[in-house]
């Protein structure tokens, strides 16, 4: 069976993701890539086109409407004493050196660039990339060095943005691998409930595809850009329960008769 086959399937068939636990470990590995890759998808989208959005706002926003300012010792100075935020039509950009505003504050924005008191973030569906002033702690930038810096980044910045979007895939990765492998320990909790001879790499077969249908269904909402609450105990419940109707579907271990 092909991998888009195994994805259908783990929508609605709890006895095809019991018959997945037979299967080949690498084909596994390769379908969580697979999800891992779904789930990433619009977040890296809407990720590259703030930064190409957020560039060409910003090279206009410092030259035009930013303050002087330095970035040094991992700081952000300056001569303003309260916030400064500009709306642009695509995207907001937010200048802080108060400390007024940290990242805290900005968990509801949609998509936003924000330069703040000790660090840089790029928002873009509520999800928060940010980068720390204390990298550069041996270099003292200034509005003239930003303006330069943007400048020359046009040419690179595909370069950039595929970079990034490798790193944001590898972390989500490690997350989703991570994920299945504890589910699969809590599969070996629920197989004792229904008496089925399964083995810790059955169970993280089986929750490979367990997870599908909560990773589908984030996909859609970070798509609608659509919060949801208490999204991790969802994920959660929904994987958990999915995999314990597979395992309900496993042949149960044949007890012995003896006579006397």
């Amino acid at each position: 069976m092909n991998v888009f086959k195994q994805f259908v399937k783990s929508f609605y068939s709890p006895r095809d993701i019991a018959a997945f636990r037979f299967q080949g470990i690498g084909k596994t590995i390769l379908y969580v890539f697979l999800l891992t890759l779904l789930s990433v998808t619009p977040i890296s989208y809407y990720f590259g086109k703030t930064i190409f959005e957020g560039i060409t706002a910003i090279s206009n926003t410092i030259k035009d409407e930013l303050p002087p300012f330095t970035i040094e010792n991992g700081k952000l100075y300056s001569d303003e004493k309260t916030p400064v935020t500009i709306n642009d039509d695509e995207i907001t950009i937010i200048f802080d050196s108060t400390g007024t505003i940290d990242r805290k504050t900005l968990e509801n924005t949609d998509h936003a660039i924000a330069l703040l008191q000790n660090e840089f973030l790029i928002i873009t569906a509520g999800q928060i990339q940010a980068t720390s002033y204390s990298m550069f702690s041996n270099t003292t930038i200034s509005k003239d060095d930003l303006e330069g810096f943007i400048t020359s980044l046009d040419s690179v910045l595909p370069i950039v943005i595929s970079i990034l979007v490798l790193i944001i895939f590898l972390f989500a990765s490690g997350i989703k691998f991570i994920e299945v492998s504890i589910l699969a320990l809590i599969g070996l909790l629920l197989k004792n409930m229904t008496e089925s001879p399964l083995q810790y790499r059955h169970t993280w077969r089986m929750a490979a595809y367990s997870i599908t249908i909560p990773t589908t269904f984030f996909t859609i909402m970070t798509i609608l850009k659509t919060p949801i609450p208490n999204g991790f105990l969802i994920n959660w419940l929904v994987s958990t329960t999915i995999l314990y109707l597979a395992i309900k579907e496993v042949p149960k271990r044949k007890k012995s008769i003896t006579n006397h």
